[in-house]
């Protein structure tokens, strides 16, 4: 049984949803992490279409990832994650948290196979020419992250100016130029996904280039991205080609392959911008069970009224015994 369409959860198409009527398709990205090379080529494009500052340029002293995290000022994050992979062990968060190893410091090692690269093509492993004993392989679980465009997204529930509305294509944008800085948007993210900018207090993220949406374009992310591992279409077709996508890497012995952010039932109504992952979301930074932070406020709200009506009800109750 659905939910009602007004609920804070559950399948739904916004669009129609937020007032829209004939909406076109709901659009969205498609991220397949197994492709990713991590050029950051669409970090560049996302900065030099929408004008956003100049960051993301230090040495954070703990991986090549020279940008950290989505912020402000980073609408696109590609997350690189070295993770130890010895030939013929499948990948799980173990090898990012620490999985225990023998008396020799070793993981164990299944001689029988090799391991299974997803990176460019043609790309040599370490190790190609040494014995499967000799070999110390591991590999990057590169990520472009960016912001999901849920389909019930707690950033609208709490703006009290307006300044994040919904697009007929079903994204969510932010208007900076009625944005109080106010910030109730970023703590409602369950993603952690919007951030203010030091020195200018409003909130800023990714529009999934709403011009451009208009005008017919794709996106610039998607437009620079050379393996085509950010797809961008209709999203019901990119749900589609990421389900066909997942069973040709089970075909080919990658069983840890999986979608994250495509599911309508999820906590979030499903994601505009969902991803192929090759591991635990956990390992990219992304939350397990993502859940809409304001989907319990009608039932809060409720339960406050019914808590007042009766404090006042008792108060009154008071009042009369009293005087009689």
């Amino acid at each position: 049984m659905l939910p009602d369409p007004n609920s804070l959860y559950g399948p739904l198409d916004p669009a129609p949803d937020a007032g829209y009527v004939d909406a076109p398709p709901r659009m969205g990205f498609f991220t397949d992490t197994s492709v990713c090379i991590g050029c950051k080529a669409c970090e560049v494009a996302c900065k030099e279409w929408n004008g956003v500052p100049e960051s993301g340029l230090d040495l954070l002293g703990m991986s090549y990832d020279n940008t950290g995290a989505l912020t402000a000022n980073s609408w696109r994050h590609v997350a690189f994650v070295e993770q130890p992979r010895p030939a013929g062990q499948h990948p799980s968060s173990a090898d990012v948290l620490g999985e225990p190893v023998n008396a020799a410091g070793q993981r164990s090692v299944d001689a029988g196979s090799g391991p299974q690269f997803l990176g460019m093509p043609g790309a040599q492993p370490p190790g190609r020419d040494t014995g499967v004993e000799q070999r110390t392989d591991f590999r990057w679980l590169m990520m472009s992250d960016v912001c999901k465009h849920c389909t019930h997204a707690a950033c609208l529930d709490v703006c009290p100016t307006g300044s994040l509305f919904r697009t007929e294509f079903g994204t969510v944008v932010v208007q900076e130029d009625i944005c109080n800085g106010c910030g109730y948007c970023i703590s409602a993210c369950p993603y952690g996904v919007i951030d203010q900018r030091k020195g200018d207090g409003r909130a800023w993220k990714c529009t999934l280039c709403y011009d451009r949406l208009g005008a017919g374009m794709t996106p610039a992310c998607a437009q620079a991205c050379p393996t085509e591992s950010i797809q961008y279409g209709p999203l019901e077709e990119l749900r589609d080609r990421a389900a066909a996508r997942v069973s040709t890497l089970h075909e080919r012995g990658v069983p840890e392959a999986r979608l994250y952010g495509h599911d309508p039932d999820d906590g979030v109504g499903g994601d505009g911008a969902f991803f192929l992952l090759l591991d635990e979301p956990e390992v990219y930074g992304l939350p397990p069970d993502p859940i809409v932070t304001t989907r319990d406020l009608p039932a809060m709200w409720k339960r406050a009224g019914l808590a007042a009506l009766a404090m006042a009800a008792a108060a009154v109750a008071a009042f009369v015994g009293g005087s009689s």
